[in-house]
């Protein structure tokens, strides 16, 4: 079913980003009928990271110097601990995902990458969950932390791990079908 038919999603990421939280999220989406861009800080190619190895490399459709939020419906950020803790260094990718949530558009991040929406000071107040080990920085962030295999809060969408693929990729898909939640602020 092709429910997202004419929705286009951005999934922004680097080199050292975890594989399947890419993938999964990649083929989900594309098969609820999403047009899906990988968008990255240069062109060219992205190596994944798995099991504790390099992994596949995937192609870069957008660099952030193309693209804006008007271009996307919703954002997913994959994790990985190397993607993240790159892209929150990026003046660039910070102010591109602090965009999503000005214009109250669905985003996704999982494991290590809502510490990107703590550099994008998008948390305070908000519900989430995200890698054990990040617990401390989302709650200095101003968030509610909770140990759950997905929370939802006004279209912000956070998992913890791969182990909950299942359950992210399903809410990223329905909270896209939405569309803008009005209470998805910065």
């Amino acid at each position: 079913m092709e429910k997202l038919n004419r929705k286009k999603v951005a999934i922004l990421a680097t080199n050292g980003f975890e594989e399947s939280e890419l993938k999964e999220p990649l083929n989900a989406l594309k098969e609820a009928g999403a047009d899906v861009d990988i968008v990255s800080e240069k062109s060219g190619k992205i190596k994944a990271w798995q099991d504790g190895n390099w992994s596949n490399t995937y192609n870069v459709d957008k660099t952030l110097d193309d693209v804006s939020q008007s271009n996307y419906n919703a954002l997913v950020l994959p994790g990985g601990v190397m993607n993240p803790d790159t892209l929150r260094k990026n003046k660039d990718a910070v102010n591109f995902i602090k965009s999503f949530f000005e214009n109250h558009k669905p985003v996704a991040a999982i494991c290590h990458a809502p510490w990107l929406l703590a550099e994008a000071d998008v948390l305070k107040g908000r519900k989430v969950t995200s890698y054990a080990s990040i617990k401390k920085d989302i709650i200095n962030a101003g968030a509610h932390w909770e140990d759950s295999e997905v929370v939802v809060d006004q279209g912000l969408v956070t998992s913890r791990n791969p182990n909950d693929l299942p359950a992210f990729t399903s809410k990223l898909v329905e909270e896209i079908y939405e569309g803008k939640h009005e209470m998805q602020t910065a």
